[in-house]
């Protein structure tokens, strides 16, 4: 934005006093970063090696001896997919350069829109707060769709107790946990940028990186909440599953106990002894079975009333 507040685009320098600049660069180049970030706004060498290497946690550096004084943020987008995406923000007197290896929807809208909406650039540090402020409020979205994904465990524990749903919920537990902890970083940053000693911002954005906090801590609790709802959720199929087993060994229990005095009086009467009281009598035979039918209803009797059954 120039200094009659109306946004343009024009080619990558330095901006002049009442000036306010945004450049964002999208997969840049190392030719492009050293040409750009370095040459052109002066950036410290170990920022542009930061925004070169990937995998950084979200984090807040200074660099004020340079030749133009600046200070370098690595923060991360959460996407529905529960994909973190780095991208690095240099913040300077007057200007902010985003740069990201991924392209991010919602960062090219906003830098797109600035031209519609000149008072986001009228300096710095409200230009870094609604672009913190945007990525923040994408979280809320994540943070929705991990209570659906819960919501549909729950009702797969509860509904199908034979399906095995571990593999889903450790893999749901994997992402949860990143997603958390990149959160929970960039809170950290949040609150430094809230802080009245961050020099590119004036005392009147505070409050606006306060609420920002605000949202990502409550973001932060809700994860924490859905990670115990999981492990909870695991813990009770464990439950389930282990009661279901006990279920089953204590039909196997009870006829096998139920076929055991069968058993016994069937072995009896098998030995080979030839005077057995009942070998030669008629009704032998029968009453035989009428012994182990009376043996085996009365032994599932007692066991119903007993409620072992």
């Amino acid at each position: 934005m120039n200094a009659h507040g109306s946004v343009s685009e024009v080619s990558p320098r330095m901006p002049e006093d009442g000036e306010v600049a945004w450049l964002h660069l999208c997969q840049p180049s190392q030719a492009e970063l050293q040409d750009i970030v370095h040459d052109t706004f002066g950036c410290h060498p170990l920022a542009i090696e930061d925004i070169e290497h990937l995998g950084q946690r979200p984090k807040l550096d200074y660099y004020r001896n340079q030749r133009h004084p600046h200070a370098f943020i690595t923060f991360y987008s959460i996407d529905r997919q529960l994909s973190a995406t780095e991208y690095s923000i240099v913040v300077g007197r007057n200007y902010v350069i985003t740069v990201t290896q991924h392209p991010l929807s919602w960062l090219d809208d906003l830098y797109k829109r600035t031209q519609e909406n000149p008072d986001v650039m009228s300096d710095a540090g409200t230009l870094l707060h609604r672009i913190l402020d945007h990525c923040v409020d994408g979280y809320f979205s994540v943070m929705d769709e991990l209570e659906e994904r819960l919501d549909s465990l729950e009702r797969q524990v509860f509904h199908n107790t034979r399906k095995d749903l571990a593999p889903t919920i450790f893999r749901l537990k994997r992402k949860l946990h990143k997603i958390r902890r990149v959160s929970s970083d960039g809170r950290n940053v949040i609150g430094m940028l809230a802080h009245d000693a961050f020099p590119y911002t004036e005392e009147s954005h505070q409050i606006y990186f306060l609420d920002v906090y605000d949202h990502i801590s409550r973001v932060v609790d809700g994860f924490d909440a859905i990670r115990d709802s999981l492990s909870g959720l695991l813990d009770l199929q464990t439950a389930q599953r282990g009661n279901r087993m006990n279920e089953v060994m204590k039909t196997l229990t009870i006829f096998s106990s139920i076929f055991l005095p069968l058993s016994f009086i069937v072995g009896v009467y098998g030995t080979n002894f030839h005077d057995i009281p009942e070998l030669n009598w008629k009704y032998g035979y029968l009453y035989l079975w009428c012994l182990m039918i009376t043996v085996a209803v009365g032994l599932a009797l007692y066991f119903k009333k007993r409620g072992w059954w």
